[in-house]
């Protein structure tokens, strides 16, 4: 991890795109409820702990972080969240579970419309530290593409109607170097 990053980083005004920590094997079942966390995939013991790691890392390495932070309506990403920054610091975001959408089956101007929405989002410069979402991966050549586990898109957002850059794609053993 480069020095320029980190320091700039420190100083805010990023978008640091999360997806959840690892889930449990299996698929979210047809009769998804978000208020029901039993009809979802949701955090793994090693989730768990890549999402507590997330959230010490980050305060470690003194990163400014704006909050609340957003989180995709699923069990998975809340929980996430939560372990990562504490259960008073995180806002649901419904337009997040579109995000999700993306890997399903959808005509190509609902899925424009899902990605116009995202590129809208992701121009906004956060102000007073570096804005947070937690959400999913995407399918892959769509959006940010695949992410891993407790991955991390940094974002630079150039304001409503510049678009943003896609600075840097981090894993989480990125993170953990990104001091040194």
């Amino acid at each position: 991890m480069n020095r320029s990053l980190f320091d700039a980083l420190r100083r805010g005004g990023y978008i640091f795109y999360a997806r959840h920590g690892e889930a449990t094997v299996g698929r979210d079942l047809p009769n998804l409820n978000f208020q029901n966390c039993l009809t979802q995939r949701n955090l793994s013991e090693k989730g768990r702990r890549q999402a507590t790691y997330y959230g010490e890392i980050l305060r470690s390495l003194q990163i400014p972080i704006q909050f609340p932070v957003s989180a995709s309506p699923f069990c998975r990403t809340i929980e996430t969240a939560q372990l990562a920054f504490g259960s008073g610091n995180v806002q649901v975001d419904p337009f997040l579970v579109d995000i999700y959408r993306l890997s399903g089956d959808l005509i190509s101007s609902e899925r424009q419309g899902i990605l116009n929405n995202l590129l809208f989002m992701l121009e906004r410069i956060p102000e007073g530290g570096n804005k947070v979402i937690v959400a999913h991966s995407f399918p892959e050549g769509v959006g940010l593409g695949q992410i891993p586990d407790m991955g991390t898109v940094i974002i630079s957002p150039k304001g409503q109607g510049s678009g943003f850059e896609v600075v840097s794609k981090l894993s989480l053993s990125d993170f953990s170097s990104l001091g040194s």
